[in-house]
């Protein structure tokens, strides 16, 4: 079963049991499938549907923060409990050990030596945890191959 069915499916049931949160926040992504569906003018793959998910989830953490630097903890929480429903349909995260491996492996695989190859190590490790089902979030990645790269 693809992403996109699983969220409709579960839409479904949200709508079923009265759950407002849920049925909120999963029809705000199937809105930002439809409209990623439209700019693409083809149907998503499921790696296309995770990386609309995750900026979904990009949006909300950067909201979150916003709002609780402005000292508005109610809205804060609604995007806080919003974001834990989108992670349930993300794949699982990669562990700091997984991301170090990779960038040991990336900095090998592309010879970098300084911080002027930042952008082909970060691409390499990106990619190589995408192919291996992970996601990652790039502030992690980013300060693992700084440390790395500037010999810490």
């Amino acid at each position: 079963m693809s992403l996109t069915e699983r969220l409709t499916q579960d839409l479904t049931a949200a709508m079923k049991a009265k759950d407002s949160l849920k049925t909120g926040v999963l029809r705000m992504a199937k809105a930002a499938f439809k409209n990623r569906e439209i700019d693409k003018k083809a149907a998503l793959d499921d790696a296309e549907a995770v990386k609309v998910l995750a900026s979904l989830v990009k949006q909300r953490q950067d909201a979150a923060e916003q709002f609780q630097a402005a000292n508005r903890t109610d809205l804060a929480e609604k995007e806080l409990a919003e974001l834990e429903v989108l992670k349930t349909y993300l794949p699982q995260e990669a562990s700091a050990d997984a991301i170090e491996q990779a960038v040991a492996a990336a900095v090998a695989e592309t010879g970098a030596t300084s911080m002027k190859d930042m952008g082909r190590v970060m691409k390499a490790v990106l990619a190589a945890l995408e192919s291996a089902g992970a996601a990652a979030d790039g502030k992690k990645v980013n300060e693992i191959v700084r440390r790395r790269l500037s010999g810490q």
